[in-house]
């Protein structure tokens, strides 16, 4: 049986994710492995914050609208009760809105609102902010 494209990359990102779990559990980054796996609540509350800040501009509120629809349903490409993997579309979700809020929105405002680790803040921002087109996000210096 074979898989459409966009299956096979989530189980692609789902093992990567298990695999970085385990090994900072492993390697004793349980600090890091806890960031990683309170991931999804902290993002939910960053773009909470985000939806009421005045400073963000109203496309960047539609999609982030729209993403906490996503990350609040409880409907789920992958369910949430599967520990670590229930947890990666919603992550997947939550990257694709932060990107583009990083492309309409100051970074400070965005780093305002984080009330996770700030360094797993930075870790996110410059990963979803790889590999994109147009130069540099705002959110980065």
């Amino acid at each position: 049986m074979d898989l459409p494209l966009w299956a096979n990359i989530l189980l692609v990102v789902i093992a990567i994710w298990i695999v970085v779990v385990v090994v900072l559990v492993v390697v004793g980054r349980f600090v890091l492995a806890r960031e990683l796996a309170l991931l999804v609540p902290n993002l939910i509350r960053l773009f909470g914050g985000l939806l009421r800040d005045a400073r963000v501009p109203l496309r960047a509120k539609i999609v982030l609208a729209v993403a906490t629809v996503w990350l609040a349903s409880p409907i789920d490409l992958i369910p949430e009760f599967i520990p670590i993997v229930g947890s990666v579309d919603d992550a997947v979700v939550a990257a694709l809105a932060l990107r583009f809020v990083l492309r309409t929105t100051d970074g400070a405002i965005v780093r305002e609102h984080w009330r996770g680790d700030p360094a797993t803040l930075e870790r996110l921002l410059r990963l979803v902010s790889w590999g994109g087109r147009g130069g540099t996000p705002r959110a980065l210096p």
